[in-house]
């Protein structure tokens, strides 16, 4: 048996707790707790009262006003409505406890689930003295459980008037202090526990993230898409010009990497006759931290045969749309002081056309476009124009894209796995979705001529870093494509950046559940 905590200890918060844990234990009741799984949600004990409809003990029902809305008073209204006017439905939740508050011979406490919080009451007289010895060594923070009626208060405060008392797990650490609260923002993604318990708003946006990813496969499952499952390890990293994270497999004594997408094996796919395919999957590349990048990722990546990029637009638009309704309220929604309008369909607009209303100038003007880098700083030596002319493009022309808009027809050199556009081949058939200045996805007409591919794959290795992922080819893609794929639209989303923008959060650390953190001073 534990032994009692010295009375000078108990001044330490956390000395005290487990002491009333040894208290506990000492009453016969296991402080950890025990199957209780027929309880009813808070949430749904919430939309119970709703209607303030409740049983009496004779069976029948009586309506119980609002005391919130109504000046009325509850003592008066129980003698109106005559014995057992006050018994709601019995219930039997459990949770954290946020806040105790009471003495003498009752308290109230407030606890909280995932869906919602709800008051108990806890009389002496209703729950006998066991239990009410028990009430008293529960502490903020602790799990619990209560039965009893749901009824409102005469205040008009939904309440659980507590007949039986449970006790599942005794906090040993101290929560957050009740005005405080957990605000550093570093430290409640660091202890993403504290967080979702005691925060208030954190749980409803990884909920609605779960809404939001459930939304995306329903919307791809009913239009006849298949979800596979791609490999994480890669001998190759492709797909997109990124550095990747290495690893070593020692019973083959092979370097490999973790992918930096899903594209290309998808592709394999669509090559062996898979029509339609999606993967919702985690990406990796070995790069920097900030608001909207993390260093692990979750992508979408979609294929569909015989589509091309103006597919992938619709289907854009109705994902995004679709995970609009799951998530509930209109097409608006506000981030970091803006309102977003998703109503569709979105803005479509050439990249070309967008170049010159930001910069003043013709890009196919090579020397005023050479002329405006230097102003901006833009190292050229040995680089092609259009990629010259796309740092420029980053630099000052994508913060000023309000959007939801679709950039489209980019330049085909900075495109190797898209097709180019038949009245003109300098011209690739690919869009890329802006919203406030954030790229959120990226879709092409693929290019399915294993010849150009590989040609392309060569060109656009010529001068790249041997660390870069686009320095080594996938000469097993180029070998799939000989075996003819379809001509095909693939699309591109960033999961955790349409969560944000979705839910309203700045940092894209505030959408991921465990992010990658610097480490801890």
């Amino acid at each position: 048996m534990n032994q009692p905590v010295p009375e000078e200890e108990l001044t330490d918060p956390r000395a005290a707790r487990r002491d009333k844990l040894r208290q506990i234990v000492e009453m016969g009741i296991d402080p950890w707790g025990s199957r209780f799984d027929d309880r009813d949600l808070i949430g749904d004990c919430v939309e119970k009262a709703a209607s303030n409809t409740f049983v009496k003990e004779d069976g029948t029902s009586v309506e119980l006003p609002d005391f919130a809305d109504q000046d009325l008073n509850y003592k008066q209204w129980k003698a109106d409505n005559g014995p057992g006017a006050e018994n709601g439905p019995t219930v039997r939740v459990a949770g954290r406890i946020m806040l105790k508050r009471g003495q003498g011979k009752l308290f109230f406490l407030t606890i909280r689930d995932w869906t919602g919080d709800v008051q108990i009451f806890i009389g002496k007289k209703q729950v006998g003295d066991e239990f009410f010895e028990l009430a008293k060594l529960f502490d903020n923070g602790d799990l619990v459980g209560a039965e009893g009626k749901l009824v409102h208060t005469n205040t008009g405060e939904l309440t659980v008037f507590a007949e039986k008392l449970f006790f599942h797990t005794k906090m040993l650490d101290v929560p957050p202090e009740k005005h405080a609260g957990l605000t550093d923002p570093d430290l409640r993604q660091r202890m993403r526990y504290a967080d979702l318990a005691f925060n208030d708003g954190p749980m409803k946006t990884f909920l609605d993230r779960t809404k939001i990813v459930k939304s995306i496969r329903s919307t791809l499952d009913d239009d006849g898409f298949c979800e596979v499952e791609g490999p994480t390890l890669h001998t190759v990293a492709g797909g997109a010009a990124a550095r990747p994270f290495e690893t070593h497999h020692n019973a083959l004594d092979m370097k490999l990497t973790m992918r930096i997408a899903l594209e290309l094996h998808l592709k394999r796919l669509m090559v062996g006759g898979m029509e339609r395919v999606y993967e919702l999957g985690r990406v990796y590349r070995n790069e920097g931290l900030s608001p909207r990048h993390n260093p692990e990722f979750t992508m979408l990546e979609v294929y569909q045969a015989y589509g091309d990029y103006e597919s992938m637009m619709d289907l854009t638009e109705q994902i995004i749309s679709d995970a609009i309704v799951a998530t509930g309220g209109d097409y608006k929604r506000e981030f970091d002081g803006n309102t977003i309008d998703f109503t569709p369909p979105f803005k479509r607009e050439t990249y070309a056309s967008l170049f010159g209303k930001a910069t003043g100038i013709d890009p196919a003007d090579e020397a005023a476009v050479l002329e405006l880098a230097g102003q901006l700083h833009i190292n050229t030596s040995g680089k092609h124009p259009d990629v010259v002319r796309n740092e420029i493009f980053e630099e000052k022309v994508e913060d000023t894209l309000e959007g939801p808009i679709f950039v489209i027809d980019y330049p085909a050199s900075i495109c190797p796995l898209t097709k180019r556009k038949r009245d003109n081949p300098e011209i690739a058939e690919r869009f890329e979705l802006f919203i406030l200045g954030m790229e959120l996805a990226n879709a092409y007409t693929e290019l399915n001529d294993p010849d150009l591919q590989e040609e392309l794959f060569t060109t656009q290795l010529d001068g790249q870093e041997d660390e870069d992922s686009m320095a080594k080819m996938d000469h097993d893609f180029v070998r799939a494509l000989r075996h003819a794929m379809p001509p095909a639209g693939g699309l591109g989303i960033g999961i955790d950046r349409l969560v944000m923008l979705l839910t309203g959060q700045k940092s894209i650390r505030d959408v991921i559940l465990f992010p990658v953190l610097r480490p801890q001073q």
